[in-house]
């Protein structure tokens, strides 16, 4: 079982960026794909972008697309998310997952572990 510890999220201003990360203990880092999703008060949790175990394949959410990266480092047990140019609507709780096995999967159900979330605040 993996445990997944998300940290630097923060308040910041439209237009300007901040980096996630994510820490994993506990199992096998790299039998897991990797996904970040949000979730802004009243909505469900989305998909921001997810990489596959050897970091390549990623997925993004059309919202996100030019503007976020996702990348993993395998031997540090990490995953990151830059995000750049934010926006308003960025403005959720973000959560780091990870689901065993192969496939493309973006809906939360497929995702067996999860974080505990961190905030990320967007101000116009």
């Amino acid at each position: 079982q993996v445990q997944l510890v998300e940290s630097g999220g923060g308040l910041v201003q439209a237009g300007g960026s901040l980096r996630l990360s994510c820490a994993a203990s506990e199992g096998t880092f790299s039998d897991y794909s990797m996904g970040w999703f949000r979730q802004a008060p009243g909505k469900e949790r989305e998909i921001v972008a997810r990489i596959s175990q050897s970091g390549g394949n990623p997925y993004y959410a059309d919202s996100v697309k030019g503007r976020f990266t996702i990348s993993r480092d395998n031997a540090k047990n990490t995953v990151a998310l830059q995000m750049n140019n934010l926006k308003p609507e960025d403005t959720a709780v973000y959560y780091c997952s990870a689901r065993r096995g192969i496939g493309v999967y973006v809906t939360a159900q497929f995702y067996d572990y999860w974080g505990q979330g961190t905030q990320v605040t967007v101000s116009s």
